[in-house]
């Protein structure tokens, strides 16, 4: 690892206390850390130089089979799917046949090039070089991240290792506000998962919505960047169902169920015990916002784990929170307790048994399939209460009365007219 500080133009810049700060909690060595200023062109080649010194060089043989690893890809309109890949093993030019492992599919490569930032054509990529392959590949499929491409006429014995498959942790439902953008929803999604593998999607109906996707995140952020990249880059106008966990739903007949769906869950008679995911959550935040940061955990269901003082003015709190609570505004709501200065972290610990409930959502005596959500049976009245009273601002009124009403079961709990 190189420390690198930046931004030391600033007037309000403190090299050398971030300096101990760094070395307090990332716990390295600071003390040849680089100070550099982007804007102003400080300490740029300093940092240049410090990579090719301080970072071991790749290791490859060009003589061996040709294995180069997919880390990312886009879609070019004239040139098609292009991967960006680190050759490990051999060397890679125009007019080679190239398998994919995971297809076993062949294609003719019609370009490499490297990054200078933009495509730049080479005669070729040998072992240790990260650069682009193009080989006119129509179906952004083909192009995995993770993937290995060898030799078609020289294959490689194994692929890479490729990367870890990473499991999806928060699902919410993505449907066009047209239906007519169906189509040009899914090829976007497609476009999307090309070079973020972590992004899983299956197609979804909904009574109120119609046709769309339900979608698997690796968390809160990673939902938003996808539902903005959809927005900005694809123009699509969007409505998104609100975001739910996987529950485990054990039910009375020995059977296991995974629902990341509320619209799936099984029937109260039928359900033995609900288990939910447990995180194990790290706040970074300063002495004098502790006694706000507390309260708001243990007002989301959090069990207090510890606390540990960095220095004299940060502290790192540590708590277990079910992963429900922390996915609708938790993180929201702990910038504003602490004016922006708390920093969150959060790691899936396990699964714990807990008394949840399916809250729906009726209009006018429909069931709204799209709104209805998971909750703690201790928080549902106060849910419910909150969502009828939002439903009743933004549905606008009729000549006749609509009832809105929130329920557990058959059972209502909470109600508002329009």
């Amino acid at each position: 690892i190189v420390p690198v500080i930046n931004k030391i133009d600033l007037p309000s810049a403190h090299p050398e206390l971030v300096k101990k700060e760094i070395e307090d909690v990332i716990g390295i060595d600071a003390e040849d850390a680089l100070l550099t200023s982007a804007k102003e062109g400080i300490g740029i080649e300093e940092v240049l130089e410090a990579i090719v010194s301080r970072i071991p060089p790749p290791k490859g043989d060009e003589n061996k089979p040709l294995k180069a690893l997919i880390f990312g890809s886009f879609y070019d309109n004239y040139k098609g799917a292009i991967s960006f890949v680190r050759v490990v093993d051999g060397i890679v030019k125009p007019g080679m046949r190239i398998k994919m492992f995971s297809t076993g599919k062949v294609f003719e490569v019609t370009e490499v090039g490297m990054f200078r930032p933009n495509l730049y054509p080479v005669e070729e990529l040998k072992a240790g070089e990260v650069g682009y392959i193009a080989a006119s590949i129509k179906n952004v499929k083909d192009t995995r991240v993770g993937d290995t491409i060898t030799d078609a006429d020289n294959p490689a014995d194994s692929p890479l290792p490729g990367y870890k498959e990473v499991v999806p942790m928060v699902f919410c439902g993505i449907y066009p506000a047209d239906g007519q953008d169906y189509e040009n929803l899914k090829e976007a999604l497609e476009k999307l998962q090309l070079n973020d593998a972590s992004l899983v999607f299956e197609p979804d109906t909904s009574a109120a919505l119609g046709f769309g996707f339900r979608c698997g995140f690796l968390g809160l952020l990673h939902m938003e960047i996808v539902q903005e990249r959809l927005e900005r880059e694809y123009n699509l106008n969007l409505v998104t169902t609100a975001p739910s966990v996987i529950y485990k739903v054990y039910k009375t007949n020995g059977e296991v169920l995974d629902l990341d769906n509320p619209t799936k869950m099984p029937p109260l008679t039928q359900i033995d015990h609900i288990e939910e995911p447990i995180v194990e959550a790290t706040i970074m935040v300063p002495t004098e916002y502790v006694g706000a940061v507390m309260e708001l955990c243990q007002d989301r269901r959090g069990t207090y784990l510890g606390m540990e003082y960095l220095e004299q003015t940060r502290v790192l709190l540590k708590y277990e929170m079910p992963l429900n609570e922390i996915i609708y505004d938790f993180f929201d709501a702990l910038k504003s307790r602490t004016r922006g200065y708390a920093s969150f972290d959060y790691e899936l610990k396990g699964y714990k048994e807990s008394n949840l409930v399916k809250l729906d959502i009726l209009i006018n005596g429909e069931l709204v399939d799209a709104l209805s959500m998971i909750v703690h049976k201790d928080k549902a009245y106060e849910k419910a209460r909150k969502i009828v009273e939002k439903l009743k601002e933004n549905i606008p009124r009729h000549l006749f009365e609509i009832p809105i009403q929130a329920a557990i079961g058959s059972k209502i709990i909470a109600r508002e007219t329009v």
